[in-house]
């Protein structure tokens, strides 16, 4: 027994002290940081979109308010161009410019004049003589007599000038050293960023003219504060922060509500490297954090181009990132020392527990280490508990105890017993080396007929021996009486094992003659029976990620005996598993199918595995071909292909390397 229990003995591992200390600890203090660590990142990302998203909405409401500045214009214009005022007004040209005066300051233009195709200035508002640039393109476009057009140009500071000083002075901005810009030699930024329209006008002559008119947009503060309004309206911020829209010509602030200082605007300073690369050089929009004159704002730019095609400044709009920032370091901030105080307050508790469960297994393993080592009067002597572990504490002496007093009588048997055994198996192992010897021909020979007639012949041999056995069994329970209770688990045994020989043998004789082994001939409905097959093979399931698919679409019955057809779907289900050891998708699908004219149902089992090259699909339904080196008989696929023949079937197979197997059994429809 001492032998025996060395043998069986498990392989010694680490304690389960540490294991249960891991069960109680890392829960709390790996697995559930590092669940919000991954919850608090997915946040702080969701959390940044929201806020980018946010800002992006506010670009657009600008966006659209300029939009709006510029069709407005537009549309004023050309309603100008086209009043019975206007034309009266030619009629008598004295009064143009009394009406350009008045209707410019009803719709708050910074100037308004009308210009024949020659560039000639017929009249303006506010007066100015000579000439100014006349190839602008919106010019152009309403002297060729297309409707009015909108855009937004640059003026030189002369162009300005020639229109009114006060114009060319509005547009004159010292700039103001800002951190991060790109470096520039420029003090001054003179050019106006103008809003400019045309409409198609006719002369009092009959001839062709433009109507121009233009707001500039240069220290605009009217302009950058309604968009400032209607984008940040009151409570659409967190406390703490604050709403900011600009206007960029190029890349200095011409019109802003950002502060420098309070009561003054950021006017003059410029835009941040990284921003203008982006914006002006790439055209991009801009949709993230930004550094904004003196601090980090959420921010989103646009690019806006001129009449010519050419991106000439920037729109802006953003919000103080510092509430957020604030908001989300306090949230991250309580979360911490939440899960901190919930972990002090509970890892103790859990190491108490785990402490009043390792150290009585640590007494039992001790015990059981003692009567390994032949010590079988060792026992616990626990005191009795009402949990699981103090009763099978107890229970575990009461068994010791029982042990120690079957090992006494076993040892008395045992010489007895085992001479016996060595005499009545003496034939056993005769037959057993003829049926290693057998075997090793049948490997070696490639006919399934020879093979059948070599495993008929060594199962008859076999069935002697153990008939023969079988029965000094049964003499000596007679000879021995009453005292064969005292082994009568080791009688058991004996006769278990020489069962299991004779269904061996049962079994050799079926592959060989199957014909005189086959069972009882039913109907079934395939879709039963892969039913009833699952739950023998779930065990394999279970073991790895692999998904089943079934598909019953059978009308029809087979005729067959339902404990070999079950043989052979379960045998192409566990190879089907076995070919999935990374996980799979394993499909299951029956359907009515004929062949040669007869009606029948067809079975198919597929895998989604490792699939087989086509000089293993002509092999595999050859006795003992396997390619589990280890584990296979490789007799599997040949007994079913036998046992699908018999009913005048087919099983057939299809595959590829790295896409998976399909397994086809077909069978005749049952006759009625």
């Amino acid at each position: 027994m001492s032998d025996r229990a060395g043998t069986d003995a498990p392989p010694r591992g680490q304690s389960v002290r540490f294991r249960l200390l891991a069960i109680a600890l890392l829960p709390m203090l790996v697995f559930l940081p590092l669940l919000l660590g991954v919850a608090i990142y997915r946040w702080n990302a969701k959390f940044d979109a929201a806020l980018i998203s946010k800002v992006n909405g506010d670009l657009t409401i600008a966006h659209q308010y300029l939009a709006r500045i510029l069709e407005k214009t537009g549309a004023q214009v050309r309603a100008l161009s086209l009043s019975s005022n206007f034309r009266n007004a030619m009629e008598k040209d004295a009064s143009v410019t009394e009406l350009l005066d008045q209707t410019r300051k009803e719709i708050g233009l910074d100037f308004l004049y009308l210009v024949d195709r020659n560039g000639q200035i017929i009249a303006s508002s506010p007066p100015f003589k000579g000439r100014l640039k006349s190839d602008w393109p919106i010019i152009g476009a309403a002297l060729s007599g297309a409707p009015a057009s909108t855009g937004i140009d640059i003026f030189t500071n002369d162009e300005l000038a020639a229109i009114s000083p006060d114009l060319a002075r509005r547009a004159r901005l010292e700039l103001v050293p800002t951190p991060n810009a790109v470096p520039t030699d420029r003090g001054t930024e003179t050019h106006g960023m103008v809003v400019h329209a045309a409409s198609p006008a006719t002369t009092p002559d009959g001839g062709t003219a433009a109507l121009v008119g233009g707001i500039l947009l240069n220290q605009n503060l009217e302009f950058i504060d309604t968009i400032n309004d209607l984008v940040y309206q009151a409570a659409s911020l967190p406390e703490g922060s604050q709403g900011t829209a600009t206007l960029f010509l190029d890349d200095v602030r011409i019109s802003t509500n950002v502060r420098l200082f309070e009561g003054r605007r950021a006017l003059g300073t410029r835009v941040s490297a990284a921003v203008r690369s982006a914006v002006m050089d790439e055209g991009r929009t801009w949709l993230d954090s930004a550094f904004v004159v003196n601090d980090w704002y959420i921010s989103a730019y646009e690019p806006l181009v001129d009449t010519y095609g050419k991106r000439v400044g920037m729109l802006y709009v953003g919000f103080l990132e510092k509430p957020f920032s604030a908001a989300k370091y306090q949230t991250l901030l309580i979360i911490t020392l939440a899960f901190v105080v919930i972990a002090a307050a509970t890892v103790p508790i859990f190491l108490r527990w785990a402490r009043s469960i390792f150290m009585p297994l640590e007494r039992v393993t001790a015990t059981i280490g003692e009567v390994e080592k032949g010590d079988l009067s060792a026992r616990t002597r626990l005191p009795a508990a009402g949990d699981e572990i103090g009763r099978v504490a107890v229970h575990l002496d009461t068994l010791l105890d029982q042990i120690q007093e079957s090992d006494r009588r076993l040892r008395e048997w045992n010489e007895e017993l085992n001479l016996r055994v060595r005499e009545r198996t003496r034939d056993l192992e005769i037959a057993n080396l003829k049926l290693e010897a057998t075997t090793k021909q049948l490997i070696m020979s490639e006919k399934l007929a020879a093979i059948g007639e070599i495993t008929a012949g060594v199962a008859h041999e076999i069935n002697n021996p153990v008939a023969v056995m079988q029965g000094n069994l049964d003499v000596i329970r007679s000879v021995i009486g009453a005292e064969a209770d005292k082994a009568k688990v080791e009688f058991r045994l004996v006769d278990e094992q020489i069962h299991r020989i004779s269904q061996i043998v049962t079994k050799l004789l079926q592959f060989a003659r199957p014909e005189e082994f086959a069972g009882y001939v039913e109907r079934h409905a395939p879709a039963n029976v892969i039913s009833d097959c699952l739950p023998l093979v779930q065990h394999l399931l279970n073991k790895t990620d692999i998904s089943v698919v079934r598909e019953d679409r059978a009308s029809r019955l087979v005729a067959m005996n339902r404990n070999e057809l079950q043989q052979v779907l379960i045998n192409l289900m566990v190879n089907a598993i076995h070919a999935m050891p990374d996980g799979g998708t394993l499909t299951l699908r029956s359907f009515d199918s004929d062949r040669d004219g007869s009606p029948g149902i067809a079975i198919e089992v597929a895998d989604t595995g490792i699939g087989m090259s086509e000089d293993v699909i002509e092999k595999i339904f050859n006795p003992f071909f396997t390619t589990k080196r280890r584990e296979g008989t490789g007799l599997g696929l040949s007994i079913s292909q036998t046992l699908i023949e018999r009913q005048r079937g087919r099983i057939t197979a299809e595959s590829a390397i790295g896409k998976g197997s399909t397994f086809t059994v077909w069978l005749p429809e049952a006759a009625d």
